[in-house]
């Protein structure tokens, strides 16, 4: 009798995930300027909230799958360093910091998640990949900082925290494989962060006594477009590539944040800044490839 050859396992492409999950960090790289141009000001807590709840409800609704077992408490913990915590950090980093120096600082986080996966994962990334971390901080710092920096010790402190949260979160969510589709689990974690800003929002800052149609056009593209649909994006790659390849696609943030200030905001580069940006994408193309190679 004639063995019947089992069906070909069907494989991911490497490529098509990286080019999803790499629409998350360049969607994230435009927040800088819709806060800036459409978003009430000085109102950190109000942008964590209305970038969080919103859209987590939605996909709520939309998806109509709770938490089981163990996944209550890990999708809280996820939710709080993801949203819960890190918004608000993110987004009174970029009030008392400028976009560079924050930008600089957030480009670190691919050394934090290698570190992370070391000993939590007990994952070592290969030397090279780490080299093209440390390569991608400079071009990046080269790209974003001025000689006027500021360097606010409060924005710098919220800055740092905001980027190891992310990193913590990072390899929890590889260690904890979750249950559920990145959609599902978007709108889990979602929720909880929102729920868990609202009432700080209200207590310290209030409902605005007006909102103006760019307000509230700023903060539909930011829950949909920067918040829903990217971090589904993110926590689908989380799932299928590597920590560190994951990370390494948070140098696209600078760089589309870097585009956009040219194209709306009317900033121009120098020659520096420009060697900057060869530099981070040079940094970023060659981690990728050599984290495939690994």
């Amino acid at each position: 009798m004639t063995a019947v050859a089992a069906p070909p396992m069907v494989r991911t492409r490497p490529l098509g995930d990286l080019a999803l999950a790499a629409l998350a960090p360049a969607s994230w790289g435009t927040t800088y300027v819709v806060t800036t141009t459409l978003l009430p000001a000085d109102r950190p807590l109000l942008a964590a909230t209305m970038r969080a709840l919103p859209a987590g409800l939605v996909l709520l609704a939309v998806n109509r799958r709770l938490p089981k077992g163990h996944w209550w408490w890990k999708s809280a913990v996820l939710g709080m360093l993801n949203f819960g915590a890190f918004f608000p950090l993110i987004f009174f980093a970029a009030y008392r910091l400028p976009g560079g120096v924050a930008a600089t600082i957030g480009s670190v986080q691919p050394l934090l998640v290698a570190m992370g996966s070391l000993l939590v994962l007990r994952a070592r990334p290969a030397r090279a990949v780490l080299y093209a971390a440390f390569v991608g901080t400079g071009g990046v710092a080269l790209l974003t900082l001025s000689a006027e920096a500021r360097l606010d010790p409060l924005g710098i402190a919220a800055m740092l925290t905001a980027t190891s949260l992310m990193a913590v979160a990072i390899v929890l969510a590889k260690k904890w494989a979750p249950p559920e589709s990145p959609l599902v689990m978007t709108g889990w974690q979602l929720t909880v962060g929102g729920l868990a800003l609202a009432p700080f929002t209200l207590a310290f800052e209030g409902v605005p006594s007006s909102v103006t149609g760019e307000n509230l056009a700023g903060f539909a593209y930011l829950g949909i477009v920067g918040t829903a649909a990217a971090y589904a994006l993110w926590f689908r790659g989380i799932e299928r590539l590597a920590p560190t390849s994951v990370s390494l696609l948070g140098l696209t943030n600078p760089m589309v944040a870097t585009i956009a200030g040219l194209a709306i905001l009317g900033q121009t580069l120098t020659g520096l800044q420009i060697l900057g940006f060869t530099i981070a994408l040079g940094a970023l193309v060659a981690g990728q490839a050599l984290n495939r190679g690994t």
